[in-house]
């Protein structure tokens, strides 16, 4: 939270990178209480990803913070957000979305100089404790805090799901579902042992 309050102090936008579930939407909604006028954009809504055809029209009246969600779904919006941040110094803007190729090379090509890029990862040790817990479930906040063992395993199976049909078509990964799951079983036996490519492409 504080790294992010700093970023928007010292610059007229931020970026709040990290996978799916992580908890970039609920940390950004936090941050309404610091702003007297709040705006909040979910790209994955059919209804706010319409509004953006015309973003001019949607975002320019605005004042405030200005909250857009999974921004790599419109990449196509960063040319008309350098000029709406240089024309309103009255507005933040804070990004979220997944670090994808397009997204950062987006974003840096047209926000240089205007954008601070803040990573979030899932729970770490260091803020949970448990490493019991947090090597059984994993750190996605819904697995870690699920009220049971089941529970967390049909999320992280559920996510894992989505994050291969859908996610990895979005960040620009151009291998099926099945031959991606293939190569993460793989890697997860292989997990603290010598590489070996050799056999990697055999397989």
């Amino acid at each position: 939270m504080n790294a992010v309050q700093n970023a928007l102090r010292h610059f007229p936008a931020c970026a709040l990178l990290g996978p799916r579930q992580c908890g970039k939407t609920p940390l950004a909604l936090a941050l309404k209480k610091h702003f007297t006028e709040t705006h909040h954009f979910e790209l994955e809504d059919h209804a706010d990803f319409t509004r953006f055809d015309a973003p001019k029209l949607l975002l320019e009246p605005l004042k405030g913070l200005i909250i857009i969600d999974e921004i790599q779904r419109k990449p196509d919006v960063f040319p008309f957000l350098r000029v709406l941040l240089d024309r309103k110094p009255d507005i933040k803007l804070l990004l979220l979305g997944s670090a994808s190729r397009e997204l950062l090379w987006q974003s840096s090509e047209t926000l240089a100089g205007r954008i601070k890029y803040i990573s979030l990862t899932p729970f770490r040790l260091g803020e949970v404790g448990n490493m019991t817990q947090l090597w059984e479930r994993g750190g996605f906040p819904r697995a870690y805090l699920a009220h049971s063992d089941g529970v967390s395993e049909d999320w992280r199976k559920a996510y894992i799901t989505t994050f291969l049909e859908k996610d990895l078509t979005i960040l620009g990964a151009n291998m099926s579902p099945q031959a991606m799951r293939k190569l993460w079983m793989m890697l997860a036996h292989y997990h603290g042992n010598i590489l070996n490519y050799s056999e990697f492409s055999r397989s």
